[in-house]
Formats: structure tokens, sequence, C-alpha cells
């Protein structure tokens, strides 16, 4: 188990972004969230098996998101366990 915590930058906030990496997570089974940030980034935190957060990544960065990813940077860790659901915040 793992902790994936992701920018993601570009034209991502208002394009209906948060709702489509929430539903790619739920499809992976991971819990977290997706939450606009005020610098117009997305914050993109999901823990689960370290192989289903790839995938999850690998979906934020291939371009077949609503809106536009300019770029993500990653971080992992080890997960906090208190989520229970994948949240769009």
């Amino acid at each position: 188990m793992t902790r994936l915590t992701a920018w993601v930058a570009g034209r991502v906030q208002g394009v209906g972004f948060r709702w489509w990496t929430r539903s790619r997570a739920l499809e992976l089974g991971l819990v977290g969230s997706v939450t606009n940030l005020a610098d117009g980034r997305v914050e993109v935190v999901a823990e689960g098996p370290k192989d289903d957060c790839e995938l999850l990544l690998s979906a934020l960065r291939s371009g077949s998101s609503p809106g536009r990813v300019d770029h993500v940077v990653e971080h992992w860790s080890t997960p906090s366990g208190t989520f229970t659901s994948f949240d769009e915040r």
C-alpha cells in the first residue's frame, strides 16, 4: 500500500477534471481526495496498492482527461489510512 500525492497544472479547474479523476480512482478501488487549489492546480491524494496508484498517475498524464494537463508533479509516501472513500472537494 502507498500514498500518491499529485499536483496537476494546466486548465484543470471548471472543466470536470475532479469528477473525471474521482471516477478513475473509484474504478481502481482507491481512496483519497481531489481538490482545487487557489493557484489553479488540482491536488490528487490517492491511497491503495502501488500498481493501482501508478495507473491513476498514468491516467492523469494521458491527455484523456477534461481540460488540459500541462504538468504533473508526484510525491510518494506512506498511506495515512484515514480515507474511507474517494472524495471530490
